[in-house]
């Protein structure tokens, strides 16, 4: 008897288990966020912590500022004197110190920044973001960051020089290369864009790589 038995439950046929990759994929396929949620997510965090988002915000500005304010001097000094590309020379380490400065800068409020979330970043992780989606949102936050940083300094940089040379020589406003001043700005707003998202991806690995589990135990 014990043996028809064993037999018998050796010829019922055992559940199929579906492989792992195909769960993972259906996953992935359910809670896949549209890019306009990350937006709005990032633009959210940027407004609940403006004071570190004025901060990351400060270098950048300071950096394309200071961009901006060598490059329109290089275009007036043009109308003035064959000095320019002197000038340019001269000041070309300061502006490459200042950039560098700038990202350093960016680098270490994006790290204060995932560690100043690690709960956060946990939920979301429980909830079933995926690490591509925690990737976008420090990515999306940090360009936000630069472009607004990077704009207001290329602004700022370029009225500065021009408001200056105006006051020395009224007569240069009829001369000043417009076109080229707004292609400084231009310039300066791509460049300190790029810069910000490039230094926000160390951190954003960092935030993706990140244990849920050990998220959500963290006191910090």
């Amino acid at each position: 008897m014990v043996e028809n038995e064993q037999k018998q439950q050796q010829q019922q046929p055992q559940p199929q288990q579906q492989p792992m990759g195909g769960g993972k994929k259906d996953i992935k396929r359910q809670i896949r966020l549209p890019i306009s949620e990350a937006i709005r997510i990032s633009f959210r965090n940027v407004k609940l912590r403006i004071g570190r988002a004025l901060i990351t915000t400060s270098g950048i500005f300071l950096g394309i500022a200071f961009f901006a304010s060598m490059m329109t001097n290089e275009n007036i000094a043009q109308l003035t004197t064959a000095t320019g590309d002197v000038i340019k020379q001269k000041q070309i380490w300061l502006l490459t110190m200042s950039l560098l400065v700038s990202a350093l800068g960016i680098i270490n409020a994006m790290l204060m920044s995932v560690l100043e979330r690690y709960r956060e970043i946990g939920t979301m992780k429980c909830l079933g973001a995926l690490d591509e989606f925690i990737v976008q949102l420090f990515l999306l936050e940090s360009g936000f960051l630069g472009f607004f940083g990077a704009l207001f300094g290329a602004i700022t940089g370029t009225l500065m020089v021009v408001i200056s040379a105006l006051i020395k020589m009224p007569v240069l406003f009829s001369k000043l290369p417009w076109l080229a001043l707004l292609s400084n700005i231009g310039i300066g707003v791509l460049l300190g864009t790029v810069l910000a998202v490039l230094c926000a991806i160390y951190p954003a690995y960092r935030a993706a790589q990140m244990a849920p589990a050990l998220a959500m135990r963290a006191d910090v």
